[in-house]
């Protein structure tokens, strides 16, 4: 281990339980112990054991699952009802204790206006009738409940109605009984969900979202209220040495509803402002909570409890540093953090320790690699959030996620088999093939590095001297570190396993090379724009990307999805000008694509004033302008010197599919970096 990392590696204490180093899996949303939105009520969910307990053995120190919500969410059954998971859960704890970790749950009161919900959801929560039809099942105008009458984070024509004092008094109750049990259960702690973040409970403490008139509402200590008496609760139970953790919003960040502060902007808060929370962390504190699990946001300002590969590295710590001066407990921080950034803060007493959420995902075991000093075989985060956390939001629509992702949280982008081991897995091949891959992109080179795995003798046959396909040029720009990071890791990963690789060999239908089984991973072509003067003037987004020409100052960047707008931020943060035209009436306007990735894009353009034009078409290139046509009728000349134009992809496949020819990621259906990791599982496990 680098001696940078040994203050990692170092106990603490919570109250009187000791932790064996400081770092803590951050809880995730689907990494549920007690399951998430499953039919019927909760239960013991085995394959987020599965997932804890490897992350456990993986040398993390203390280990929290998931938001388990003190009232199901299907079912509408208190949490504490139904023993038997808790019969499981005690088992779980008794294998989960040899590994030397330690483990609180999480329970959450809810989720108030931050409930994402989906179309069908949103139906329900304005239609009292049908909900009423539904609530045995599912009662969304409860889910969205908050503390005053507040519009929905997620359904722009959803209002949500006020909890009364006994829906409050009743979730109060329910933190000591679901507590005592867990206690019970030989759970080490548990952690209360949350003055964070812009959920139920942050909703009461922050003047923007409660107008209340009551005990709930109003002074300092009233607003605070909710969160004092569940902790009270907990103790009254379970006992005052029972360590009761508080997920903690230092800052909102939080300008408006649905508009959140860039960092290092000057800007006024609507939510709790550092003053605030220099008095509210002391105050809870002394109510009873023992420990602080901090960053920063709300869903409103979601990009800084979820950063995005757009946000610093460490971009709470400097804020968590700060409350830490006003506390005798331990402080934690999230937020992109970085072990060597931990390490020191941790050294010189600025945290106790630095929690870690979605790197658990992408790697469960990347903290014994980092005991180790193998940081190299750590496969990164990536933070692109495309299965862990994609919930959806563009304009008019509520959370335009698929139903089975809302079903099943926590999957990975970069690692399919976390949230989902019993499809993903490592299976000895019965019978060893040989193996050509065309094409070695992220598909391509996950595909062979499955096949060695299994037993498969994999050859990549790569047209050009790199391997990475069009993923170099999604990496290029300079906040894309951990895509680059990842392409290294590939190629390491496939040099250790030996895995054979031809460069500068491009195939044709006529020269397959001899194989028993052949997977064609040629990639995608850009669409072109057909209207005047796009030929002449015009760059394709990977040429840009690439460096193969350059931008001036003024660009015209045509095309609104995530690769338009993220070459925008590019440009904006080299000290450009760019503006985007975008067909559709919002950017990035797709399934699936996650609210706190897009929500930074679309903050920063709007703080920056950098030019937005939706529903616009163009309709003539020039050589130093660009001719729009908007959707009034009217027409506006943006000056370009120069002209991106970043309007998708279409499938270019070398061969057809046929009994052993087999097509992978782009080259079948243009989709991601998860369709191209995913779809190489598929295939080559199946071989």
């Amino acid at each position: 281990m680098k001696q940078e990392y040994e203050a990692l590696f170092t106990p603490w204490m919570i109250r009187d339980l000791e932790v064996r180093n400081r770092i803590v899996l951050a809880p995730m949303g689907g990494t549920c112990i007690f399951g998430w939105m499953e039919p019927l009520g909760s239960h013991f969910d085995r394959e987020a054991a599965r997932l804890l307990m490897n992350i456990a053995k993986g040398g993390c120190g203390l280990v929290m699952p998931g938001i388990a919500p003190v009232k199901d969410m299907l079912g509408g059954k208190w949490l504490y009802q139904g023993k038997q998971k808790f019969k499981e859960l005690a088992h779980f704890m008794d294998e989960f204790h040899k590994t030397g970790a330690k483990m609180f749950v999480q329970m959450t009161a809810g989720f108030g206006r931050s409930m994402a919900l989906t179309a069908p959801l949103a139906l329900l929560a304005k239609n009292k009738l049908l909900n009423t039809i539904a609530s045995p099942i599912i009662n969304a105008e409860y889910l969205t409940a908050a503390p005053s009458e507040l519009p929905n984070r997620w359904a722009d024509d959803v209002t949500t109605r006020a909890l009364t004092v006994k829906e409050i008094h009743d979730i109060v109750f329910a933190f000591g009984e679901t507590a005592k049990l867990c206690k019970d259960a030989g759970v080490d702690g548990i952690e209360v969900h949350a003055v964070h973040e812009g959920y139920l409970l942050d909703q009461f403490t922050l003047p923007y979202s409660n107008y209340r008139t009551d005990e709930y509402g109003g002074s300092f200590e009233n607003r605070y209220r909710f969160a004092v008496e569940i902790v009270r609760e907990i103790k009254s139970r379970c006992g005052e040495d029972f360590p009761v953790s508080l997920r903690y919003s230092v800052r909102s960040m939080t300008k408006d509803f649905r508009y959140g502060a860039m960092p290092g902007e000057d800007f006024t808060e609507i939510g709790r402002d550092m003053e605030e929370s220099e008095k509210a962390a002391k105050y809870l504190q002394d109510a009873g909570y023992d420990m602080l699990n901090c960053d920063n946001g709300t869903y409103d300002a979601w990009y800084w409890a979820h950063p995005p590969q757009y946000m610093p590295l460490n971009c709470n710590l400097e804020d968590v540093e700060h409350i830490k001066q006003f506390v005798d407990i331990p402080v934690v921080c999230a937020g992109r953090m970085e072990p060597a950034a931990g390490a020191e803060a941790i050294r010189r007493g600025g945290i106790d320790a630095m929690a870690v959420g979605r790197q658990f995902l992408a790697d469960p075991r990347w903290v014994t690699r980092l005991m180790n000093g193998r940081e190299e075989d750590i496969r990164p985060c990536i933070c692109c959030h495309a299965g862990c956390f994609n919930l959806t939001k563009h304009n008019g629509s509520a959370n335009d996620q698929d139903l089975s992702e809302s079903a099943g949280m926590c999957h990975c982008a970069v690692n399919p088999v976390s949230m989902q081991s019993g499809k993903y897995r490592i299976v000895p091949a019965k019978k060893p093939k040989t193996v050509a891959i065309i094409g070695g992109g992220v598909g391509g080179m996950e595909a062979a590095r499955v096949l060695t795995l299994r037993g498969h003798k994999a050859v990549i046959y790569e047209k050009t001297d790199r391997l990475g396909g069009v993923f170099i040029a999604a990496a290029a720009p300079d906040f894309k570190e951990k895509d680059k990071e990842l392409i290294r890791w590939f190629e390491r990963q496939l040099k250790k396993l030996n895995v054979e690789i031809h460069f500068n060999t491009e195939i044709t239908p006529d020269s397959l090379p001899e194989a028993d089984e052949y997977i064609v991973a040629t990639g995608a072509a850009a669409n072109r724009l057909s209207v005047p003067g796009a030929e002449r003037y015009a760059m394709e987004a990977t040429e840009y990307l690439l460096g193969e020409k350059k931008a001036g100052d003024k660009v015209v960047i045509i095309g609104g999805g995530l690769t338009g707008c993220e070459i925008a931020l590019d440009l904006f943060r080299k000290g450009k000008h760019p503006a985007i035209v975008e067909m559709k009436d919002d950017l990035m306007a797709v399934k699936n694509l996650s609210l706190a990735n897009t929500s930074y894009l679309r903050d920063c353009f709007r703080t920056n004033r950098v030019p937005v034009y939706l529903n616009a078409g163009v309709k003539e290139i020039r050589e130093k302008d660009v001719l729009v046509g908007l959707a009034d009728g009217t027409e506006v000349t943006l000056p370009a010197d120069s002209v991106i134009t970043s309007i998708g992809y279409h499938p270019t496949p070398l061969v057809k599919a046929a009994r052993n020819i087999h097509l992978l990621g782009d080259c079948e259906k243009v989709g991601s970096l998860r369709t191209a990791i995913w779809g190489a599982w598929d295939i080559a496990m199946k071989m």
